[in-house]
């Protein structure tokens, strides 16, 4: 391990994080009984230019009227390049102690994360709240990727980064077609074989975004989040996408849509088997401990400290999910 030590985040369970309208207050107090970990009241993309002033009013009193259980309430703000923005962090963090963490949207560069961080910061002070707030910053641009290292050691504030793949392919100009979809022209033709035939092989075109976020954010501290799969009508295809970001070590998922919280839900959390493993592992090293022996071995296999730290993760999710 390296003499450099990174404080992790606060703990949140953050398998799904579902999207919801400032501007719709019944989809908001629907929300509340769902099964997410997480849930956004946006200002950003969801709302009209002309229903703005009313969606803040309405997350104002959704956050202070509503029941929300133990969730994690987020509220995405607009854009530090609209006018909109000051007064989605003024009028909302001064009279919302529910509120847990703020969603910036379209990050380019840490500055973006240190003003809001002031802001916040002052506010908190003036009103002396108690509950410090966190943030959770959108890559999706890619001014955001090409600086997604630096972005991460931005605000002591910050808890986690989403992908946001749909306003990432605009900025990159990719030819996507689906939100969070893939493409079959970004593909591998194989050579021929021996009849002449060939193969092509389809190719996940946010793998390197995707990966280049996730390692930014395990070197710091973070919880990597994916962003949204567009078509809600195509849970095979969300289950396939989340899969995907789930084994390369990713902790979760939008929702933008309620039927997509069960399928995150069930994609992000361990099985059975991974808990009883986990726990095994753990307990082999402790009779090690016990018995003086340096190395240890389970079903034939040696165990060594990244084995135990995995395994401690995995315990420690298991665990939140149990509490909640």
């Amino acid at each position: 391990m390296s003499f450099t030590l990174i404080q992790q985040a606060t703990p949140r369970l953050h398998r799904s994080e579902l999207a919801v309208p400032g501007s719709n207050p019944t989809f908001m107090e629907k929300s509340a009984s769902s099964k997410a970990d997480v849930i956004f009241l946006d200002l950003e993309d969801a709302v009209a230019p002309d229903d703005k002033e009313q969606a803040r009013k309405n997350i104002i009193q959704a956050l202070n009227e509503i029941d929300w259980g133990n969730k994690t309430m987020m509220i995405r703000i607009n854009g530090l390049d609209t006018h909109y923005m000051y007064r989605d962090v003024v009028d909302i963090v001064e009279v919302c102690p529910r509120l847990d963490m703020i969603l910036i949207p379209k990050v380019g560069v840490p500055a973006d994360v240190y003003a809001i961080d002031v802001l916040v910061t002052q506010i908190e002070q003036a009103k002396k709240r108690e509950k410090p707030l966190g943030f959770e910053v959108l890559i999706e641009t890619a001014l955001g990727m090409a600086n997604v290292e630096a972005i991460a050691t931005s605000s002591k504030r910050l808890e986690a980064m989403s992908f946001g793949v749909a306003d990432y392919a605009a900025s990159t100009r990719a030819r996507a077609q689906v939100i969070g979809g893939v493409n079959p022209d970004f593909s591998v033709l194989t050579d021929k074989d021996e009849s002449g035939a060939r193969q092509t092989h389809w190719q996940d075109p946010w793998l390197f975004a995707q990966q280049r976020m996730l390692v930014a954010c395990r070197a710091y501290g973070l919880r990597p989040i994916d962003g949204p799969f567009g078509d809600f009508s195509d849970p095979d295809g969300y289950i396939s996408a989340a899969k995907r970001c789930a084994s390369a070590g990713y902790e979760g998922k939008w929702a933008i849509h309620p039927s997509q919280i069960d399928l995150a839900n069930d994609v992000f959390t361990p099985s059975e088997a991974e808990v009883t493993k986990a726990r095994r592992i753990l307990e082999a090293m402790k009779e090690a401990a016990k018995a003086g022996r340096g190395a240890v071995s389970l079903d034939g296999r040696l165990i060594d400290i990244a084995s135990i730290r995995m395994a401690e993760a995995l315990i420690e999710k298991a665990n939140a999910m149990t509490a909640k």
